[in-house]
């Protein structure tokens, strides 16, 4: 899957006020100014933060004295930084008022800055230096925190100290939000805050709180605000994170149901769509939770097999996608596994479709994979026991059929092994999920695919609880 660049798009923005008989303009455009004492002439580089990401915006041009960045379109809204060379200098804001001036000089060019003309940086910069003087007062008590040799005593005196600082913390955070409403940072505070059950909802419920939390998760965070995409943290990126793996249920219907329905939310502005689906196409791509491949392919007949994307994916990334939905979609949870027909070492047709075990583990390796050769004896020890009524279809995915043969000699393997290159069906990467080693499937007696890709320890346990669960229904 190839990497997508964002690209940054400028918005104008002209804003006329008629008061009375007379006309006022806003200022257009962008004039950043940057005095930083004792530096050179040499130019500084002005970027701004994208997702995950950092790109380079501006240039500056030396005058007088003073490092400066202009430009006749107004600039995307969200956190910018200053650097020189390689060497990120500090961030700023870039809000509504986009004409102003930075000073500063060194070793702490945080602490020394200045503003000029621009109430969203001076507001930025005073909490930086408020949270800088409360990480100082947190310091020691951090310490005893760390320390295992400090007496109970003492940890809970410091953790009392360090609950009080962060109540100074949050009591100047919703400072600014009442007295700057409207101000970047307030935005920003609420962004993150998390909401609480109220004194007046059922504290008798135990759920109250979970349900109160979720139901107001999106509150004060707009999906539609490109403003979140570009901060100096993935903020965007984490509320999604922290919904979909907390607060969904873990089934691919609940994901599916909430992804559409956020996404008409963030589809109101361009770019926070196209964040939106590309982080949670990303997201499922390679879930962690076994069966939640299913959003891939959701993700893909939704968003780009339908043309949805198409102002801004290009025409290879959308084949990439789709060939790994394709290639997913066979082998999704609940359905019946492609067959495989190939050669074993004996050179005879071996077909998937004829094992008649109530279970087959379809075991994808390769002779030369270290992994392979820890798992195999793990899987073969479960195989010997006969446990379960069970088949292993090894399938080797080198093209060397001594190596293959050589492979179930040294192991001593008396399961049905073939070579996946050897096939009389289509090639077994395009049937099967199976790009890594080892890679396992397990199917039922009607080759439903019941799991895939557990790691080999944890097959035996699966089984089980399956049969356990067979013999409740």
């Amino acid at each position: 899957m190839k990497d997508i660049k964002l690209f940054l798009k400028g918005c104008g923005i002209l804003l006329a006020f008629i008061l009375g008989t007379g006309t006022i303009y806003a200022q257009e455009g962008y004039r950043i100014e940057v005095e930083i004492g004792g530096a050179d002439s040499n130019p500084l580089i002005m970027g701004n933060f994208f997702g995950e990401g950092t790109y380079v915006v501006d240039t500056s041009i030396f005058e007088n004295g003073v490092h400066v960045f202009s430009g006749n379109e107004s600039l995307p809204e969200g956190m910018y930084f200053m650097a020189r060379s390689k060497s990120r200098l500090f961030d700023f804001i870039v809000y509504k008022d986009q004409h102003f001036k930075l000073k500063t000089e060194g070793p702490d060019m945080v602490m020394n800055l200045s503003v000029a003309g621009d109430t969203d940086n001076q507001l930025f910069f005073d909490d930086m230096k408020f949270n800088a003087a409360r990480n100082g007062e947190a310091a020691p008590y951090l310490t005893v925190l760390e320390d295992s040799s400090a007496t109970a005593a003492d940890r809970t005196a410091a953790q009392l100290s360090l609950s009080a600082i962060n109540d100074s913390v949050l009591e100047h955070q919703q400072a600014i939000i009442e007295a700057h409403p409207e101000s970047f940072m307030a935005k920003l505070f609420r962004a993150q805050m998390r909401e609480r059950l109220p004194e007046t909802e059922n504290s008798d419920d135990p759920d109250a709180a979970f349900n109160y939390y979720k139901m107001h998760y999106w509150d004060h965070f707009d999906l539609s605000d490109p403003t979140f995409l570009r901060l100096n943290q993935p903020l965007y990126r984490d509320k999604l994170d922290t919904y979909f793996d907390r607060l969904v249920i873990q089934t691919p219907d609940s994901i599916i149901g909430e992804i559409d329905r956020l996404a008409q939310v963030a589809k109101q502005n361009p770019e926070t769509y196209k964040y939106f689906v590309w982080a949670l196409t990303l997201k499922y791509q390679n879930p962690r939770i076994m069966g939640l491949d299913e959003v891939f392919v959701h993700m893909n007949d939704t968003y780009f097999a339908s043309g949805e994307m198409n102002y801004w994916a290009n025409a290879q990334l959308r084949k990439n996608v789709q060939e790994y939905a394709d290639q997913l979609r066979n082998t999704l949870i609940g359905k019946k596994a492609p067959n495989l027909v190939m050669q074993d070492a004996n050179l005879e047709k071996r077909s998937l479709y004829d094992i008649t075990n109530t279970y087959t583990v379809v075991y994808f390796f390769d002779p030369d994979c270290q992994h392979c050769k820890i798992a195999t004896p793990v899987l073969d020890e479960l195989y010997d026991s006969r446990k379960f009524d069970m088949e292993v279809f090894a399938v080797s995915t080198d093209t060397s059929m001594v190596k293959m043969k050589d492979y179930i000699k040294t192991m001593d393997l008396s399961w049905i092994t073939v070579n996946g290159p050897r096939t009389f069906t289509e090639p077994y990467y395009k049937l099967y999920d199976a790009m890594t080693t080892p890679t396992f499937y397990i199917l039922d007696r009607n080759k439903t695919i019941i799991a895939k890709k557990l790691p080999v320890e944890q097959i035996e346990q699966f089984i089980s609880n399956y049969e356990g669960r067979r013999k409740e229904e």
